[in-house]
């Protein structure tokens, strides 16, 4: 009896992650000078940066200046958890060229810490265009330990393109040039591909 209750566990798992989490829905991708959210989620962290003068805590500043400097001097961090029953694929942000595609070993902290970005595994995607330099983290937490990246440098892509996915709860960053006006707040949940973060 026990052996028949395991195996319907497993199967119902496995038909939670085939249908409901592995879920793929179509977005209505909203037109204009405007970058859309990367990821389905709730924004954690929103985090102003100025590599010319230090306004962050010190022990961050050479972390931050190392994530922002192939963006820009001043813009934002703005960071978005995703649980474990969020939409987990990622979503181009703007129209562009891949510049790079670069991945990092690290740690597996909970995704829902800002501290995240910083410390654990994570695929670096900048997408460049006439406009805008702007940097997407796809990073992996405590349940995520495999990182899907669709890109290669050099490829083109449109805003609201599928770019990858992180496979359970996880958080997915975004590195914007001062020029970009945010649209969201802290707290606010967004979903990949619609949600507009800010316009140009």
């Amino acid at each position: 009896m026990l052996m028949y209750i395991l195996i319907g566990i497993v199967v119902l798992l496995l038909l939670w992650y085939k249908l409901w989490f592995l879920r793929d829905p179509d977005r209505k991708i909203p037109a204009g000078n405007n970058i859309v959210s990367p990821a389905d989620g709730q924004v954690i962290k929103i985090m102003p940066f100025d590599n010319t003068e230090i306004i962050v805590e010190k022990g961050l500043a050479g972390k931050i200046k190392v994530l922002t400097e192939d963006v820009a001097l001043e813009g934002h961090i703005v960071s978005i958890f995703m649980s474990p029953m969020n939409v987990h694929v990622n979503r181009s942000p703007i129209k562009g060229e891949v510049k790079y595609v670069k991945y990092h070993s690290g740690k597996f902290m909970p995704a829902k810490l800002f501290d995240a970005v910083f410390e654990n595994e994570n695929a670096q995607v900048l997408i460049v265009n006439k406009n805008l330099r702007i940097k997407v983290i796809q990073i992996a937490g405590i349940l995520a330990r495999r990182i899907v990246s669709y890109l290669k440098p050099g490829q083109w892509v449109e805003k609201g393109e599928r770019i990858g996915l992180i496979k359970l709860g996880s958080q997915c960053t975004l590195v914007l040039p001062k020029q970009v006006k945010l649209k969201v707040k802290e707290g606010n949940y967004v979903y990949g591909g619609s949600t507009i973060i800010g316009s140009f």
